[in-house]
């Protein structure tokens, strides 16, 4: 018996490039949280952002899924929208995701974008205390705990200043449900990548702050070891700087998927 795939939100800014670029969002964040990204990205690219069911405006889930039927959740998507090729770009839980969909999806990936993530379940982690604080999705609905944790939490630039994580994930955004938040964790329950990390043929560039206490840096180090086509650039920030600080970090996002030259990297 077939299951008809749940539709979830999409929404689209169109560019000249024949090639799609699809990001992934991290965990409990709706679309909008990507706005920074997008606005930086070269206007030739084309962007698909979605919401995962039950976060921002894709209702919940029925039951809990895994990051297989998650990938394809997002390839019958992509098939209504009528794109048959795509880029993908992971942030954090949403790398975990680009992952299984590019192994799953070796024809229709062409390029892959990981950062701030991991290999799940051995990836590198982060301290006990600040583990803790991902349990839950409070800092995405309490603005006054968001203040309070988004420095220990997220580094960076929100070091300086903890609201631009507040205004980044709280209220300016749709935050995710209960439901879907901890359908999100539960995906990523025993998961992981590494096993099948050197069968990945696709370009791979890896993106990871310098001062993330959630994905420490290592784990960047730790995929660009085991994927054969992968490059690492490591940049002054956090675990949210790539969307907070992304005039200074999507270039390197640029170069790559419209083979420019390449900006400076570290290996």
């Amino acid at each position: 018996m077939h299951v008809r795939e749940p539709d979830i939100r999409t929404k689209m800014r169109f560019g000249t490039r024949p090639v799609p670029l699809v990001l992934v969002n991290g965990i409990g964040a709706s679309l909008e949280a990507l706005q920074p990204l997008v606005d930086a990205l070269d206007p030739e690219i084309e962007v698909i952002r979605f919401d995962v069911p039950g976060v921002g405006g894709s209702p919940n889930a029925s039951t809990p899924y895994r990051f297989s039927g998650m990938s394809r959740i997002l390839g019958a998507a992509l098939d209504r929208l009528g794109h048959d090729r795509v880029d993908i770009l992971g942030l954090s839980w949403g790398g975990a995701l680009a992952q299984q969909f590019a192994v799953q999806n070796p024809r229709r990936c062409r390029r892959v974008v990981l950062a701030n993530t991991g290999t799940g379940w051995l990836t590198v982690p982060a301290s006990p205390r600040v583990l803790a604080q991902m349990l839950t999705h409070r800092g995405h609905l309490d603005v006054s705990y968001a203040s309070l944790i988004a420095q220990t939490l997220f580094g960076g630039s929100t070091r300086e200043d903890p609201r631009t994580a507040v205004r980044l994930l709280g209220r300016e955004t749709r935050a995710a449900s209960v439901r879907g938040y901890q359908h999100q964790l539960l995906a990523g329950l025993g998961w992981t990548s590494l096993p099948w990390l050197p069968l990945l043929r696709q370009e791979t560039l890896l993106l990871f702050g310098d001062d993330d206490p959630l994905i420490p840096a290592v784990n960047g180090r730790i995929l660009h070891r085991f994927l054969p086509h992968s490059s690492l650039v490591l940049y002054d920030g956090g675990h949210l700087d790539v969307v907070l600080r992304a005039p200074q970090v999507v270039p390197h996002i640029n170069h790559f998927l419209l083979d420019q030259p390449a900006a400076p990297t570290t290996t």
